[in-house]
């Protein structure tokens, strides 16, 4: 996907943005740029998690009702819900209404909590996933990467629920462990000139 789209103050940029509105100020605000917030991080592979099998379109407009559904993504609050949370949620028409997915995300902030208390933070784990810049490819061009197999494998053998590759990958082009955007659109360099003066976390 390497064509970019025109939008309406005449800039362009990535050819996905196209699809929607919504999506044009969530491509220039927010993907792509670089975070080290434990609670943006847990609530980004969450609702990759929903994704999966819908749209992004279909999430981005339910988020507001996905933050407040689950505590705004505190995984140290979601982590005490109970079955009586995934019953109420069921019920809830304001979130994808999926057993599993809603069970995925009590038993990801469980294994969220244990996580920011053995490394220190989510953040200081998902960033060694970066991968070399001078290993990838050109953008857009592949959904899955070694770096997010192995994020994938790694998350699930802590445990964690609907963190296949793809989501994987997803969630690392979002959250800015690489500048996904393609060459010509007008976010790539304001991504790229907040990646070189992000601070990784250790």
């Amino acid at each position: 996907m390497s064509a970019n789209f025109i939008g309406p103050d005449g800039k362009p940029r990535c050819a996905w943005c196209a699809a929607t509105e919504e999506y044009v100020e969530y491509h220039d605000r927010e993907w792509g740029f670089p975070v080290a917030d434990d609670v943006r991080l847990f609530e980004k592979i969450c609702l990759e998690g929903f994704q999966s099998g819908l749209s992004w379109r279909t999430i981005l407009a339910k988020r507001e009702n996905f933050r407040a559904a689950f505590q705004h993504f505190d995984f140290h609050k979601v982590a005490e819900f109970t079955e009586l949370d995934v019953e109420r949620l069921l019920q809830d028409k304001g979130i994808v209404r999926h057993r599993g997915k809603i069970q995925a995300v009590i038993n990801n902030a469980q294994r969220a909590r244990e996580m920011a208390a053995s490394e220190g933070s989510l953040a200081a784990f998902f960033w060694r996933f970066e991968p070399d810049i001078e290993t990838l490819p050109a953008p857009q061009t592949q959904s899955t990467s070694e770096e997010s197999v192995a994020l994938s494998k790694t998350l699930k053998k802590l445990g964690w629920k609907f963190v296949g590759p793809t989501t994987a990958y997803a969630f690392m082009q979002a959250m800015g462990l690489i500048n996904d955007h393609t060459e010509g659109c007008a976010i790539r360099e304001e991504v790229e000139a907040a990646r070189k003066h992000f601070v990784r976390p250790e």
